[in-house]
């Protein structure tokens, strides 16, 4: 489990693709994120929650299967791209953004951006089967930072649906978001506690 709250930048030193295992593997640059980190041990990149198969100093690789790559941005990275890092949260540890699984549910895209001086806002595209997770003041991470929703668009809106974030500087200086512009793309992972309560819905609600 992680909490969104970006410990700070990796940067990508290389991505191995390999289609006939539907398989790729990422080489980063992680400083200060590998000590006791171990083989097998968790970090999470851009939001996606991922396992360090390979480790040397602050370099470490990590396998990504299929449906990471098709779910995230993962499989668009390139060397020299700047990375969210943060490892996962100790028990007992303070719970300082929300729960994040590093479970990414989908891809949006930056379709505006608007500095207001001491602080920006993000409009990102969301698809449509995620947009009833979501909902003003709630939690959402984009690229793994723990963020509040300040806008959503209508329930009964017939265009593309979206959310709102808006951001302060020291999140903009210390995370990918500050190099963010219109059309890149985001991972998306909507609040937990939201999934389970829409899954439990489909089954007609609480069961005795």
């Amino acid at each position: 489990m992680f909490t969104g709250i970006v410990t700070g930048q990796g940067i990508i030193e290389g991505i191995t693709t390999d289609p006939d295992q539907d398989l790729a593997v990422l080489t980063l640059s992680a400083p200060g994120h590998t000590e006791n980190l171990g083989l097998g041990g968790s970090l999470a990149v851009n939001g996606v929650c991922l396992t360090a198969t390979e480790l040397e100093g602050e370099k470490l690789s990590v396998d990504v299967m299929g449906e990471t790559l098709r779910r995230t941005t993962t499989g668009s990275l390139r060397a020299g791209d700047s990375v969210n890092l943060e490892r996962c949260t100790q028990a007992g540890a303070r719970l300082d953004g929300h729960v994040v699984q590093g479970h990414v549910d989908t891809v949006g895209e930056v379709l505006q951006r608007v500095d207001h001086g001491q602080w920006t806002t993000f409009r990102i595209s969301l698809d449509d089967q995620y947009a009833p997770l979501t909902a003003e003041k709630g939690s959402i991470a984009l690229d793994g930072i723990s963020l509040t929703i300040t806008g959503v668009s209508p329930a009964s809106s017939t265009g593309a649906h979206w959310v709102e974030v808006g951001i302060i500087p020291i999140t903009l200086a210390e995370t990918t978001m500050g190099q963010r512009q219109v059309g890149d793309k985001i991972n998306i992972e909507v609040d937990v506690l939201a999934k389970y309560v829409a899954r439990l819905n489909e089954f007609g609600g609480a069961r005795a």
